[in-house]
């Protein structure tokens, strides 16, 4: 009885001042979340880790397309009768690697939906960094025969597998860390530091090519960038480790509708226990099933900007070597200064956004290429300030599309299955349209068709300005728990 007379005043204080009641540790997450509250410092720490660990991601995904020119002849037989044959086996294992990004965005985004963000984010960094260790340690044709290509698919297979995921778990963790109208800025930061891994894989190749000979670079300058990348990710994984998750074990077990101190009511009348609903976790592909049309839409939302994307910063030094017999160290000098210039127009992107809509971006990108792509890729010739000019007007039509693309797919589905319904469906566009464009570019230069390359690219533009016309706006909405 006196035990009972001593905790009731406390408990009747704590119900009538419930500002000075202990929160639980779920209670104190989702207060530091606070979706409604003005932009706090933790916001702005969450954004720094959530960038540079994506750009050492990314850096690891880059450098190898920025290389190929370099190891092709290393670990692929050349035909007697085309010299394009260890390039083109380069960019169709670089494709091959696109087509494990669905899966990494199916499971991957499934852990992110059942464990975490930060746990996904963990694992897909750590996938990444041994893959492009793997790379670094491929033996040559010359030594090993058809083992030298085995191991670069199986390297390229993990960070195929990685890089799926990561975006659906970046793409999560940015948007649900944002404040009110700050999606689209926040969202900008996944190209941004996107854009920033590129430009260390470009200006990593770029220095290398600069400071050791074209044999030098053949036989191991390549390999010096794939062992930085290896380096690099353990830094990104030290990084990641200090951030706060954005998706809770108790926000998980949230029936739905209903708000995290609704359900720790309900758990102290004595209904169904937060432990109990935490294992209602969502299935594998419990997004497509329920969401059809989302994901439909996702589809349509990334043909076009994947292909505009990959052909404008990954393919384009390539594509003006090949077809304008352009200098391999210029064009990678080129690619390394129009990325700077894109990653600065990200930002400016999506505060746009966050003032007049994702519509009317998304339609001016789309329309864009579809019309100036053919007529853009007919002006690069072996000039430097040609292809630099044709970049970086590129990029600033591509603005209209990576600077938002996170925020408008985040808006389409609700947390509990928000990192796989994004993940999934995306990187299969990817690896269908972005992933397969160095291969298709090459390809169509080696069938003698090298003009129908760039009406390739505006034709996929036009396929997603009209998803875009159908498009709800989703700048103004919250988002949804």
């Amino acid at each position: 009885m006196i035990t009972c007379r001593l905790i009731l005043p406390q408990q009747q204080a704590q119900e009538k001042n419930p500002e000075r009641r202990t929160m639980s540790s779920a209670e104190r997450i989702v207060e530091d979340r606070a979706p409604e509250g003005a932009v706090r410092p933790s916001r702005l720490r969450q954004l720094a880790a959530a960038s540079v660990g994506n750009a050492v991601e990314w850096y690891d995904w880059y450098a190898y397309s920025f290389l190929a020119v370099y190891f092709a002849e290393q670990v692929f037989p050349k035909s007697a009768g085309n010299s394009l044959v260890p390039l083109l086996s380069s960019f169709a294992v670089f494709a091959v690697g696109f087509f494990m990004r669905p899966v990494g965005g199916l499971l991957m985004g499934a852990v992110a939906d059942r464990r975490g963000r930060r746990t996904a984010l963990t694992l897909t960094i750590l996938l990444m960094g041994g893959g492009s260790l793997l790379v670094a340690l491929t033996p040559t044709y010359a030594t090993t025969g058809v083992l030298a290509p085995v191991v670069l698919v199986v390297a390229r297979l993990v960070q195929g597998l990685s890089v799926g995921g990561e975006f659906a778990a970046s793409t999560t963790f940015l948007v649900e860390s944002a404040g009110p109208g700050r999606r689209g800025l926040f969202s900008s930061f996944q190209y941004v530091s996107t854009s920033i891994g590129q430009l260390l894989a470009s200006g990593t190749a770029a220095l290398l090519a600069t400071l050791l000979t074209e044999r030098q670079m053949g036989q191991w300058g390549w390999r010096v960038a794939f062992l930085i990348g290896a380096l690099l990710s353990l830094l990104g994984l030290w990084i990641r480790r200090g951030a706060q998750e954005t998706l809770p074990q108790a926000l998980n077990s949230v029936r739905a509708g209903e708000t995290l101190p609704q359900a720790l009511n309900s758990v102290r009348a004595g209904e169904t226990p937060i432990e109990q609903r935490a294992a209602e976790r969502p299935g594998l592909f419990e997004a497509l099933r329920r969401h059809p049309r989302q994901s439909l839409l996702i589809c349509g939302i990334t043909v076009g900007g994947t292909i505009a994307y990959y052909t404008w910063t990954t393919y384009l030094p390539t594509y003006a070597q090949v077809n304008a017999g352009f200098d391999k160290g210029e064009s990678l000098t080129v690619g390394t200064l129009s990325l700077i210039f894109f990653a600065l127009l990200q930002p400016l992107g999506g505060m746009l956004s966050d003032r007049i809509g994702r519509k009317p971006l998304l339609l001016g990108f789309s329309l864009g290429f579809a019309v100036l792509a053919v007529p853009l890729l007919h002006l690069v010739t072996d000039a430097f300030f040609s292809l630099l000019l044709v970049q970086c007007a590129g990029m600033v039509l591509l603005t209209g599309y990576t600077a938002i693309a996170a925020a408008v797919n985040a808006e389409m589905f609700p947390a509990r299955v928000r990192a796989a319904g994004i993940g999934f469906p995306y990187s299969l566009t990817v690896a269908l349209f972005g992933g397969t464009a160095p291969y298709v570019g090459t390809w169509f230069k080696q069938a003698g068709h090298a003009d129908l390359f760039p009406w390739y690219v505006a034709a996929l533009c036009l396929v997603s300005f009209v998803v875009y016309l159908t498009l709800p706006e989703t700048s103004r909405q919250k988002l949804e728990k």
